[in-house]
């Protein structure tokens, strides 16, 4: 019912109608003012920015055409003043170099004895090192090493010899106690054999 009159009221009042047509304008324009608003607002903030870039780059590129101009100042200084003094200079290295590419030869041939030298005596000194080392080891690990690996500093014969008089005495050793063990069993064994007759 109620929507009924409403429609007859609007039908009979075209003037509401535009009013709230207008409204709803009206709202959005102020949207978009608003809007607009802020994108001004950001846009004035952003040329602020770049109004302050501007001026700390326009400041840098003042400083540097200030360097530039005094280092040209400098550099035209150095060419007026020193050109002569460098080329005397380089003159002077070019005549020391060309001495120096002359006693090259001599002086290449003095470190290669002096090296071959060094050389010959670092040899001797490390073969004088392992020989005291091999001097101050005790008796049993020198015989140990001989016999029981390659890295000793002995002969080839030396360290033959020393394996098969340890195999020979090894097979003594093992023939020695065979039979003192084979002879204890048979004494035991006898001596057994004796109880029992003796307990008959």
């Amino acid at each position: 019912m109620a929507a009924a009159r409403a429609r007859d009221w609007n039908a009979d009042c075209p003037a509401a109608v535009s009013t709230v047509k207008l409204e709803a304008a009206l709202k959005k324009v102020s949207t978009q003012a608003a809007q607009y608003e802020h994108q001004m607002k950001d846009l004035e903030s952003k040329l602020a920015e770049s109004l302050s870039n501007f001026r700390a780059i326009d400041s840098l590129l003042q400083e540097a055409f200030t360097g530039l101009r005094r280092n040209a100042q400098r550099a035209d200084h150095a060419l007026n003043k020193q050109v002569a003094h460098i080329t005397h200079e380089l003159d002077t290295s070019m005549e020391s170099l060309t001495q120096l590419a002359e006693d090259l030869p001599t002086i290449q041939s003095q470190v290669a004895a002096i090296r071959a030298v060094y050389d010959s005596g670092r040899m001797k000194a490390q073969s004088l090192v392992k020989d005291l080392t091999w001097l101050n080891t005790e008796f049993y690990e020198r015989w140990r090493v001989i016999i029981f690996t390659s890295s000793s500093p002995v002969s080839w014969r030396w360290r033959a010899l020393m394996r098969i008089f340890f195999a020979i005495s090894f097979v003594i050793f093992v023939w020695l106690s065979w039979i003192t063990v084979w002879g204890g069993y048979r004494a035991h064994r006898g001596g057994l054999l004796f109880g029992e007759k003796l307990m008959s």
